[in-house]
């Protein structure tokens, strides 16, 4: 009888035991449920809905509220087109329509249930100047998840000329190369007559997105997209494409099928396929995957800790703070190069060489463009960005350039000059030169483009550009008289006036005070005012250029989708507006005009770039001087802008750039770089 109670008091206390740890295990489940950070901690995949769980949970906190708005308020001042965008001049006028200064009043004043939500409208709010160099960018938010579908689409015109939606032909090639490991999902999400055939939506017909009509949702996401001024550019984007990438050929999936917010849950698809009469309707989830720049985490304090207060590189430095010369500090990598839509070289390379990139709140392009499309056989000085190839009929030559910016100024410059060369020994006398998608980059590459394409004469010596003009603010004016003063030895800072020529191409002294008077503007009614006219800094250049043209500028087709912005869009305007080459925008809706660059602006930077010359100058303390970031942000800015060909007057930012050839894209060319080549080549340069 006492063995039977010490069995049951042992018994009694081992259930006790095994309650206490089914509790324990039961309360760290219960504790992941009501964290949803915990949830998605460590994982590759997951539901968009399940990331804005966890990217929703944090209220915003009126500190860091009031911090993010005046910081890029004050950056502001900086920012050359801030009240030419409050209403653009036509053909503009309806697309540019975007009062900052009130918007950032009205933000600053209104309550948002969460910081996600404060995010969207303070990021869409930029977005709506439709200027890829002034973004605002969150990387607690901004493609930390980057969401995806697997069926990008493209927008096709038929023998008869009628235009439709369609999924990608080579839709299944791509998302089963770069989703290999999430395809299965996919598979298993179609309705049980087409589960597991996933391809078999490839090349299918568009009847509706989400019940409407396709071209209301392109619409849509054309009011949102930002970064270019063109109504048809923004609608393009919807659609995938391809460039030149310094890794190679990438492909773009399109805004429909890679977002950089986890906004959508399901696209709900009325489809056609091919050689199938039926008409059926799928829905396809959309899904999240992690950033590889993403830290980990395991919680919701950890994620925000690691992943939404400012790191290295958010804030500027003073450059000196170690001393000058050989002692000279070395500033962290700025976090605005992993959205700059080109490849940055080294910040040595590029504070001799300026830059001009759009932002966008998606990284560079990473996905690859299927083998069956990628352009094989590429030519001698191909490299990186800069790709060569001839064309069967042996006479066109075809640059396929991704980008104007490289790991090395030199190199990049040495490569467009032996290639080029290389094309014209083999015969070519006519050039296409392909920029789809080309984000920009070195602005004295897009001089040296255009004169050894064309060769010495009135419009390339002694400058192959556009004249120049950057903000003239108080703070602008006490960093130039600091420098001055001495506070950058080094020529480290964009103000240094020895950076600059005036419009007679003459250099400044570094004595120089540049923006002294400055010029005043009235600007859509408000007061503004502006430096002296900016000449050539490119000049003479770091090699000698042929004595001669390469290529008759007249058989010079510069073709894109569109997105050819920043230095892309100086050289391609000079190129067609003062040496008549001609423009080619291939896809797009008929009846909207395409536009075949934008975003020019003429040098764009960041805030941590401007606050670095803050710092460097001693004027952190400065009340029209921002703070730093609390948060991991970035603020985009254009620094210089543009002036006119056809209106000197006037940026050129806003002037028309409508494509000489609107070239319909078929089944058969369609993210087909060389097929669409040797098109133009037959029908353009014919």
């Amino acid at each position: 009888m006492v063995a039977s109670r010490n069995f049951f008091a042992a018994l009694s206390a081992f259930l006790v035991s095994a309650t206490l740890v089914a509790a324990d295990g039961a309360n760290v489940l219960e504790a992941r449920s009501a964290d949803p950070c915990a949830a998605i901690a460590g994982k590759k995949w997951v539901a968009p809905k399940d990331v804005r769980a966890c990217f929703s949970h944090f209220p915003v906190d009126p500190a860091i509220k009031a911090n993010t708005i005046e910081v890029v308020n004050k950056t502001l001042a900086f920012h050359t087109s801030v009240n030419y965008q409050k209403q653009a001049p036509a053909p503009f006028s309806t697309d540019v329509h975007e009062d900052l200064l009130a918007d950032l009043a009205r933000i600053s004043h209104q309550w948002y249930a969460n910081e996600l939500d404060l995010h969207i409208d303070l990021s869409r709010t930029l977005k709506r100047l439709n200027d890829g160099h002034c973004v605002y960018i969150n990387q607690c938010f901004d493609s930390l998840f980057v969401t995806y579908l697997p069926t990008p689409l493209v927008y096709l015109t038929d023998a008869s000329g009628h235009q439709s939606v369609h999924i990608a032909p080579e839709a299944f090639n791509v998302a089963s190369a770069e989703f290999n490991d999430e395809i299965q999902f996919w598979q298993d999400a179609l309705p049980f007559p087409l589960k597991g055939k996933l391809s078999s939506l490839s090349g299918a017909k568009v009847l509706a997105i989400n019940g409407l009509d396709p071209l209301f949702a392109v619409d849509q996401n054309a009011k949102i997209t930002g970064s270019f001024q063109s109504l048809g550019t923004r609608q393009n984007t919807f659609f995938s494409s391809y460039n030149a990438a310094a890794t190679g050929w990438t492909y773009s999936m399109g805004n429909f099928a890679q977002q950089s917010l986890p906004l959508n849950d399901y696209a709900t698809l009325t489809i056609q396929r091919v050689n199938n009469s039926r008409i059926e309707t799928v829905t396809l989830p959309y899904r999240s995957r992690i950033s590889s720049a993403a830290e980990s985490w395991t919680d919701s304090k950890s994620f925000h800790q690691n992943n939404c207060v400012a790191i290295p590189g958010t804030n500027g430095e003073d450059v000196y703070a170690s001393g000058s010369g050989a002692q000279r500090r070395e500033l962290p990598e700025n976090p605005a190069n992993k959205f700059r839509q080109a490849p940055i070289p080294d910040a040595s390379v590029a504070r001799k060489h300026h830059l001009n990139v759009i932002l966008d709140s998606a990284p560079q392009l990473d996905v690859v463009l299927p083998p069956g499309l990628t352009p094989q056989s590429p030519l001698e000085g191909s490299s990186g960005v800069a790709q060569f190839h001839m064309l069967e009929d042996g006479k066109t030559g075809v640059l396929a350039l991704g980008s104007f910016s490289a790991s090395s100024f030199d190199g990049l410059s040495a490569s467009l000059l032996t290639g080029l060369q290389n094309l014209k020994s083999q015969g070519a006398t006519q050039l296409v030169v392909d920029v789809s998608n080309n984000g920009g980059g070195f602005i004295c590459a897009a001089h040296w483009l255009h004169r050894i394409i064309v060769g010495p004469k009135a419009t390339t010596e002694p400058q192959a550009g556009l004249d120049t003009e950057t903000r003239d603010g108080p703070l602008a004016q006490l960093i130039v008289k600091n420098i001055i003063a001495g506070a950058d030895p080094d020529v480290q800072l964009l103000y240094n006036p020895v950076n600059w020529r005036n419009a007679s191409n003459i250099g400044f002294s570094a004595g120089t005070d540049w923006l002294q008077p400055p010029v005043k503007k009235v600007i859509n009614g408000r007061q503004d005012a502006f430096s002296q006219r900016l000449g050539d800094e490119c000049q003479p250049f770091d090699s000698d250029p042929p004595a001669e043209g390469l290529f008759d500028p007249k058989k010079v087709a510069i073709v894109s989708n569109g997105r050819c912005a920043s230095s892309c869009s100086l050289f391609s305007i000079t190129m067609a507006k003062e040496e008549g080459s001609k423009t080619v925008v291939y896809g797009g809706r008929k009846g909207v005009q395409q536009q075949y660059c934008g975003t020019v602006g003429g040098q764009s930077t960041d805030f941590s770039t401007m606050d670095t010359e803050i710092k460097t100058a001693h004027l952190k303390n400065n009340t029209l001087a921002p703070p730093d970031f609390i948060t991991n942000s970035i603020q985009g800015i254009t620094w210089r802008l543009g002036f006119g060909l056809d209106d000197p007057q006037q940026p050129e930012e806003w002037q028309n750039h409508p494509a000489d050839v609107n070239l319909p894209l078929t089944a058969d060319i369609v993210n087909n770089p060389a097929a669409i080549w040797k098109q133009v080549a037959k029908t353009v340069l014919a």
